[in-house]
């Protein structure tokens, strides 16, 4: 749009919207000065106004330090996963008796801590017990079997993460069920209130609010967590809570996730980058995994490309050829968890891998041993501690046959606890 100049139309004057006011007024000296003042009074009016919001906003910025103290976390640096005991039981005898008395013994405690590990991870599936609670005896029979385990554990010198553990479709219910929420909060609330009592000790028993919660909506999350983590503190003042993202606990989620209010947290991520590798061979998950094996770490284009010619799809192919293209390796495990370990820092808050591991069955050796090293040192050089996955599962770090365990002596190395 153009000016017009009064010599040329007699008509109201039309200004751009970026041409200056001061065209108007400067031949008009009051008029101009008038202006001046009251455009250094808005100018003045806005900066004290940007100021008295970036004051609150600075505030809400600021770090709050983690109250986890130094000596508990030092509970946690070296753990195991106890899968298939309390959680993940698909055979037909289920979370029968005889299995919930004997999943695992006390001289697996025993090799466990003589192995060198500090903690355990015991997953427990919360559903049987919600419905063992309708029962007449209130679920009392359950959780006599679940404190048998915990005292287990403590017992060898061990600590305890107690890790909600529940199938997918329990987890689907609290993306959309209000009400159900609800419940699981109340049943949070008991579990804390038991473990926490004075018959536990505070330093060595952790309570993890959900395993990969597996949720779309990352903002329901946030809220379904804060919930949860103010039911767990009701019923556990003292008591370290571990708290994770909204999807698979990997360490994407960590950094989309705004820590809680209460300091006494420890948030979680779990690492299996690239899952092309830690996972070949496996049923779940992709569905062109289970055409996988031979797969070396670190990856080379030359193996990539041979075992890419075992897929049958050109899509599939082309994500194993990427692989050996992308060199992982240390440094790129390294800058993977660079990731998480800048997110703690920035927030103040101090985290844990409490999930890492290979599948065994189409792996080499060599290969698992070099990638659990890599994975392990990169952690432990941020000072993050770490539980594997898992102990006598298909990932494990013992086998057991014949009803004898055999320790891995190769993956403990790989560990440092050899």
């Amino acid at each position: 749009m153009e000016v017009c100049h009064p010599e040329q139309n007699e008509g109201p004057v039309q200004l751009p919207a970026s041409a200056s006011i001061l065209h108007f007024v400067q031949d008009d000296g009051v008029s101009s000065i008038a202006f001046l003042k009251e455009s250094a009074m808005i100018r003045t009016s806005i900066a004290a106004m940007l100021l008295f919001i970036a004051i609150p906003l600075a505030q809400a910025q600021t770090v709050t330090p983690s109250s986890v103290p130094a000596a508990r976390l030092a509970h946690i640096r070296h753990g195991i996963n106890l899968s298939g005991w309390f959680a993940q039981v698909y055979g037909p005898a289920g979370y029968s008796k005889e299995h919930l008395q004997n999943g695992e013994t006390s001289a697996d405690m025993a090799l466990i801590k003589s192995a060198g590990f500090d903690h355990v991870r015991l997953s427990i599936n919360p559903q049987p017990i919600m419905d063992a609670a309708r029962h007449h005896d209130g679920g009392a029979e359950y959780f006599s079997y679940l404190d048998a385990a915990v005292k287990m554990i403590l017992d060898a010198g061990l600590s305890v993460e107690i890790d909600m553990h529940p199938d997918s479709d329990f987890k689907a219910r609290l993306g959309k069920e209000d009400e159900f929420v609800e419940r699981f909060a109340d049943f949070w609330t008991v579990v804390a209130q038991r473990y926490a009592s004075s018959s536990w000790d505070p330093d060595r028993v952790f309570f993890e609010i959900l395993n990969e919660p597996e949720m779309r909506d990352p903002y329901r999350w946030y809220g379904v967590e804060a919930k949860l983590a103010a039911a767990i503190r009701r019923a556990a003042p003292k008591n370290t809570i571990i708290a994770t993202g909204a999807r698979w606990d990997d360490d994407d989620d960590m950094v989309f996730l705004e820590p809680l209010a209460d300091t006494n947290v420890i948030y979680v991520f779990h690492f299996y980058e690239p899952h092309i590798f830690t996972h070949q061979g496996a049923t779940w998950g992709a569905y062109y995994w289970h055409w996988l094996k031979g797969l070396h770490y670190p990856s080379s284009p030359e193996n990539a490309t041979q075992v890419a010619n075992l897929l049958p799809e050109a899509r599939d192919r082309y994500q194993i050829i990427r692989y050996g293209q992308d060199h992982w390796d240390a440094a790129r495990i390294e800058a993977e968890i660079n990731q998480a370990a800048d997110w703690g820092k920035q927030h103040g808050v101090p985290l844990i891998c409490n999930e890492f591991g290979v599948f065994r069955d189409f792996s080499e050796p060599q290969d698992r041993n070099a990638w659990i090293k890599d994975v392990r040192i990169a952690l432990e050089r941020h000072n993050i501690g770490w539980a594997m996955w898992d102990y006598d599962g298909n990932f494990g770090v013992v086998t057991k046959k014949d009803g004898k365990t055999t320790p891995d002596e190769g993956t403990a190395k790989a560990l440092g606890l050899l």
